[in-house]
C-alpha cells in the first residue's frame, strides 16, 4: 500500500458507480439496539471541533480515502455485496453520533437494519477528469451527517477501480489497509459464489466504553500524567512546535501542499533495517533518529521533541478493526552533533520505552487537564506542531496482495498551519506523505528538509552513519 494523493493516482476512466448506507429500520422502533453509547475522547473531541466550526462557518475540509483495483470484468453483484458485508460487519460504520447532555453518545445500529443505495453516475471520459471527481467525491464525507462512509467504483471492461472515503470520527491510518482487505477479500468469494469467511472482530462502542471506564476520573494532579508533565517541563510546551520556520503567521491556516515521495527503495529500507536491528532497534527508530538528525542538520535544536501516534488496537480482539484506535504521546531524545548512530539509537529506543508506559493516557485528557487554558478549546493546534508517524504496510491485513491490488492510501486536508509527515514501508520501499502550508518558505524548508532527510537515511543504510 502506497500512501499517496489522489491527484498523483493514474485511474483509467469509465463507467462511475455510487453506493452510500441507508438505514432501514423505523426510528424509534422497539427492536433497535440500545441507544446513547459511548464514544471515544477521539471521537468526542472531533466532532465537537466539527460542531464549532460550523458554527463559525470557519471549518476545515478533510478525508480519510482508500482504492484499489480489482482485475477482469466486474461481478457488480458480488462487489455490492462485498461493500454491504463490509459495513455490516464494522459497527463504527454503523453508528450515528449525538451531542446529549454535554458530551457526545452513539447508536449503534444493527447489521440487518442497513442497505445500500446505488447512484449510476455514469461515464467520465479522462483520467484528469476521474481524478477530480474523486478528490470531490471523497469530500462529501462529513463529520456531523451520517453516513460516515461513502464507496464507489470505476468500471472498465477488463478492470474496476473501488474506492471508499471516511470521517476520521471512524477511521484511521490503519483502517484502511483492513477495509481493502475486507471488501477485496468478500468480493473475491461472492463473485466465487462462497459466502466470506472471516474471523469476528472487535466493538468499537466496547472500546470506547473500556477507554472511558479507566479514564473517566483523571484529575490533573493524577500519576499517571507525570509522563506528560515532565515533557512539558522540559520542553516549555504541551504542543512541540515543529522548530524550522514555515513562513506562517500566528492564527493564520494556510492551502495545503500534499506530496508523497520515495526515501529509499526495498533494498534500501531493508540494509536500514539491518543496520537499526544491528544495534537492537526497529527501522522506525532509525527513522526518527534519522527525523532528529536531519532536524539539527537544518537548524534545529540537539534534542528532539514531537507527538508521535501510537496503535492501541493490541493483537487480540481489535486487531482487524475498523475505527479510530490511535493514541497520540510525547516523545523526545538527544541528537546531538556528532554523536554517533547507536549512541543516538539508544536514546530513542529509552525514549520509546518510557512513552510505552504511560501510552494508557489519552491525549485528548492530558490536552484537557494540563494544557494552556487558552488552549483547551482550540480547534486546531495552535501552531506548527512537530509530529512524526509511521506504519508498516508490509505487516497489515492482505498486505501480500496490496501489489497486485495496486492498494492506495489517500489523505487530505484543505488548510493547515504546519506541517505533518507520514512516513510508510510497503514491499518497494520507505516513503513520507508529507501536508504542509502552501508558502515559499515552507515549499523551501521542507524541501531542504526532505533531501538532508534522505541524505541520512543514506548514509544510514550504506554505512550506519549519520
Amino acid at each position: 500500500m502506497l500512501q499517496v494523493p489522489i491527484e498523483d493516482v493514474e485511474i483509467a476512466p469509465g463507467h462511475v458507480f455510487e453506493w452510500s448506507v441507508v438505514e432501514t429500520r423505523m426510528h424509534g422502533s422497539a427492536e433497535s439496539g440500545p441507544p446513547h453509547e459511548t464514544t471515544t475522547y477521539n471521537q468526542a473531541k472531533h466532532f465537537a471541533v466539527a460542531q464549532d466550526s460550523r458554527s463559525t462557518d470557519d471549518s476545515v475540509s478533510a478525508y480519510v480515502a482508500g482504492s484499489f483495483e480489482i482485475s477482469g470484468p466486474l461481478d457488480r453483484g458480488a462487489l455490492e455485496s462485498a461493500l454491504l458485508h463490509f459495513v455490516r460487519r464494522h459497527e463504527v460504520l454503523r453508528c450515528t453520533f449525538q451531542q446529549l447532555a454535554g458530551d457526545l453518545s452513539c447508536d449503534a445500529l444493527a447489521p440487518e437494519d442497513i442497505e445500500l443505495k446505488t447512484v449510476d453516475v455514469g461515464p467520465v471520459g479522462s483520467a484528469d477528469g476521474i481524478r477530480a471527481y474523486l478528490h470531490e467525491f471523497f469530500q462529501r464525507v462529513d463529520t456531523l451527517s451520517w453516513p460516515l462512509i461513502i464507496m464507489g467504483a470505476v468500471v472498465r471492461d477488463d478492470s474496476t477501480t473501488v474506492y471508499f472515503a471516511c470521517d476520521h470520527l471512524v477511521t484511521d491510518g490503519l483502517s484502511t489497509p483492513i477495509a481493502v482487505h475486507d471488501i477485496a477479500s468478500a468480493y473475491a468469494a461472492y463473485a466465487g459464489g462462497e459466502e466470506p469467511d472471516f474471523t469476528e472482530v472487535g466493538s468499537y462502542v466496547d472500546f470506547s466504553r473500556e477507554q472511558r471506564g479507566r479514564n473517566g476520573t483523571m484529575v490533573a494532579e493524577d500519576g499517571r500524567l507525570d509522563h506528560w508533565k515532565g515533557f512539558m517541563a522540559r520542553g516549555g510546551n504541551f504542543f512541540p512546535p515543529f522548530p524550522l520556520d514555515l513562513g506562517v503567521e500566528p492564527g493564520c491556516l494556510y492551502p495545503t501542499v500534499n506530496e508523497t515521495e520515495t526515501l529509499l527503495p526495498a533494498d534500501g529500507a531493508a540494509a536500514l533495517d539491518d543496520q537499526c536491528r544491528a544495534v537492537d532497534g526497529r527501522l522506525f527508530m532509525g527513522l526518527l533518529a534519522a527525523v532528529g538528525v536531519s532536524l539539527r542538520k537544518e537548524g534545529g535544536p540537539s534534542v528532539y521533541r514531537g507527538l508521535m501516534p501510537v496503535n492501541e488496537r493490541g493483537r487480540g480482539v481489535y486487531a482487524h478493526t475498523m475505527g479510530w484506535f490511535i493514541n497520540t504521546m510525547p516523545m523526545e531524545f538527544p541528537v546531538p552533533e556528532g554523536a554517533e548512530f547507536a549512541e543516538v539509537m539508544t536514546g530513542v529506543r529509552s525514549a520509546f520505552a518510557e512513552m510505552q508506559r504511560h501510552a494508557d493516557v489519552p491525549f485528548v485528557q492530558a490536552w484537557r487537564l494540563l494544557a494552556p487554558r487558552e488552549y483547551t478549546a482550540l480547534r486546531y493546534w495552535p501552531y506548527a506542531v512537530n509530529f512524526f508517524s509511521y506504519l508498516d504496510f508490509r505487516k497489515a491485513p492482505g498486505a501480500e496482495h496490496h501489489a497486485a491490488r495496486n492498494a492506495r492510501k489517500h489523505l487530505w486536508a484543505s488548510r493547515s498551519n504546519g506541517i505533518c509527515f507520514w512516513f510508510h514501508r510497503n514491499d518497494a520501499g520507505l516513503h513520507m506523505n508529507s501536508i504542509y502550508v502552501d508558502t515559499p518558505q515552507a515549499r523551501t524548508t521542507k524541501s531542504a528538509l526532505g533531501g538532508t532527510l534522505e541524505h541520512t537515511l543514506k548514509n544510514m543504510a550504506e554505512a550506519g552513519t549519520f
